[in-house]
């Protein structure tokens, strides 16, 4: 049985969360721990939901170095027929991370901030939403948790692989 997201009440919280998950997932050559992240990746997870639904995702991410800023977006959909274009920029200033976060289907924004050693990334996020990331990655696979308040979305949790 397929769970349908709704678009008003799931799609835009979920939308900022992902903008939120490209951002830091994708920092410029020059950021240290993270330059390992710049290229295209690509995986599936699972979004839960206020109630216990769960819904199937796919997406693909596209991460370009600035210089001192990375340039991302991240196009995701879902089993349902929700799309999702994310756009972002992050950057790391020697362990410290900030940036901004947009997604342009659903017109919302906001800013992240918190710290990125060798294989992990720790942030949150604010704007449309608030919440919390944990980032663990490699050379070829990323492992990314997210956990969200003050919306229906709960939690993402989302495998990706060098493409």
């Amino acid at each position: 049985m397929r769970t349908m997201m709704p678009k008003l009440s799931c799609s835009a919280p979920f939308a900022a969360v992902l903008v939120a998950l490209g951002s830091l997932t994708a920092p410029a050559a020059s950021a240290g721990v993270l330059s390992t992240l710049t290229g295209t990746w690509g995986g599936a997870g699972t979004a839960t939901f206020e109630g216990g639904s769960r819904e199937k995702l796919k997406c693909n991410g596209y991460y370009r170095d600035l210089g001192s800023d990375l340039s991302m977006v991240i196009r995701c959909a879902s089993p349902s027929g929700a799309k999702i274009e994310l756009r972002g920029t992050l950057k790391d200033n020697g362990g410290k991370i900030s940036g901004t976060w947009e997604e342009r289907t659903y017109n919302a924004a906001g800013a992240i901030s918190g710290s990125a050693g060798p294989g992990t990334l720790r942030v949150g996020i604010t704007g449309a939403i608030t919440g919390n990331m944990s980032v663990t990655f490699g050379q070829t696979s990323q492992s990314v948790a997210i956990s969200t308040t003050g919306t229906t979305l709960r939690t993402v949790n989302i495998s990706f692989s060098r493409r």
